[in-house]
C-alpha cells in the first residue's frame, strides 16, 4: 500500500523547495514518486525535481483539480501501477482547489491501494497582508483542508508578518499544528502523521482554463528551436517558453530579464554558458541556483494577475540567446 501526502500551498509558498528537501532525505530502501501539477503548460517542476531519485509524473495546465479530474486519475493510476511507490507526494498547482483531489484520494476504489496521510499546506505569512490573495477561494480552502500548516520563508518575515500569522492561526486554525521554517526544511516524520482534518470543504466556484492541457509537459516538435504556450483561468494568466538543448542564454541578461519582468511569478530552468541556472521569483523574492550540468532543454514560465505584453517580453527574451 502506498502512503500518500498532498502538499498544497498558494503561488510562491515554497512547495517545490519543500519537495526537494523531503526527497533529499528519502530513505535509501524506499521507492518514492511525485505527481506534480502546474498552472502553466511548460512544466518547470519536473526539471527541478529530475535528479531527486523519485519517479516523476507531470500534469500541466492546472487541470489536476478540475471537476472531471481525468488527468489526475490517469496520472495517479499510472504511478500506482507502474512505479508501485512506497510513498507518493502530490503537489497541485498553487492555484488549485484541494476538494476534488482529496475526494478522489478518499474514494473507495483507491482504499485498497493508498494510505492517505496528513495534508501539508505551505503558507508564506507575508501573503496574509495581500487582500487579493487572502480573498482567493483556493488560498483559503488550501489552508482549511490542511492537517498541518507549514509557515515557510521565516528568514524573510518582518515582525508584522509574525503577528499576522499568530492572529490568523488563533482565529482560524488554533487546533492544527503550525510549523515555522525556512527554505521548506521540515521533518520528514510529518509525512507519517495521520489525516485528522476531515471537515467538508465547500464545492469550489466553477472555473475554466483556456489551455492545451494534456497528460505531459510541453515538448518541442522535431525541428522547432523554441515554442510558447499560454494558459489563463481563475483570474491569472501564464506564459511559458521551451527552448531546445542547443540554445544558450546570456547569464547576466537573463537574470535581469527575470528580475525586472512585470509579473508576480517567474520560474525557470535554463541553459547558460556556465551550465544550468534555475530561477525562482515570487514578487521581489529572487532566488537563483547554478549547476555545472547541461539540461535537456530550457524552460521558463511567468504568471500574473493582470494582462501582460507577452510579445514584448518574448522579444527581449529571444534577444538574450547566444
Amino acid at each position: 500500500m502506498t502512503r500518500v501526502n498532498l502538499i498544497t500551498g498558494f503561488l510562491g509558498s515554497g512547495k517545490t523547495t519543500t519537495l526537494r528537501h523531503l526527497l533529499a532525505g528519502k530513505p535509501a530502501g524506499e521507492n518514492w514518486a511525485v505527481l506534480v501539477n502546474e498552472f502553466g503548460e511548460i512544466g518547470i517542476d519536473g526539471a527541478l525535481l529530475a535528479e531527486s531519485g523519485a519517479v516523476l509524473k507531470e500534469i500541466p495546465g492546472g487541470c489536476m483539480c478540475c471537476v472531471n479530474g481525468l488527468p489526475m486519475q490517469v496520472g495517479l493510476n499510472m504511478l500506482l501501477k507502474q512505479a508501485k511507490p512506497d510513498r507518493l507526494l502530490i503537489e497541485p498547482t498553487g492555484l488549485g482547489h484541494p476538494k476534488q483531489i482529496l475526494d478522489m484520494l478518499s474514494a473507495a476504489v483507491y482504499q485498497p491501494w493508498i494510505d492517505l496521510r496528513a495534508t501539508l499546506c505551505l503558507l508564506d505569512p507575508r501573503q496574509l497582508a495581500d487582500r487579493r490573495v487572502v480573498e482567493n477561494e483556493n488560498f483559503r480552502d488550501q489552508l482549511a483542508a490542511a492537517d498541518i500548516i507549514i509557515a515557510n520563508k521565516q528568514d524573510r518575515w518582518e515582525e508584522a508578518d509574525q503577528r499576522a500569522l499568530q492572529l490568523w492561526h488563533q482565529a482560524t486554525a488554533p487546533s492544527r499544528p503550525l510549523i515555522l521554517t525556512s527554505h521548506g526544511q521540515i521533518d520528514a516524520e510529518l509525512l507519517d502523521q495521520p489525516r485528522t482534518n476531515l471537515q467538508t470543504l465547500p464545492k469550489p466556484a466553477h472555473h475554466s482554463h483556456q489551455s492545451q492541457s494534456g497528460l505531459a509537459a510541453l515538448k518541442l516538435d522535431d525541428n522547432a528551436r523554441w515554442r510558447r504556450a499560454l494558459n489563463q483561468g481563475q483570474g491569472y494568466q501564464a506564459c511559458g517558453w521551451i527552448f531546445d538543448s542547443e540554445t544558450v542564454f546570456d547569464t547576466i541578461g537573463l537574470l535581469e530579464w527575470a528580475r525586472l519582468a512585470p509579473v508576480t511569478r517567474v520560474k525557470g530552468v535554463l541553459r547558460i554558458a556556465e551550465g544550468l541556472v534555475s530561477i525562482n521569483r515570487q514578487g521581489a523574492d529572487f532566488h537563483i541556483e547554478t549547476r555545472q550540468i547541461t539540461p535537456p532543454d530550457s524552460r521558463i514560465e511567468l504568471i500574473h494577475e493582470d494582462p501582460v505584453n507577452w510579445n514584448l517580453l518574448q522579444t527581449n527574451l529571444l534577444s538574450l540567446r547566444l
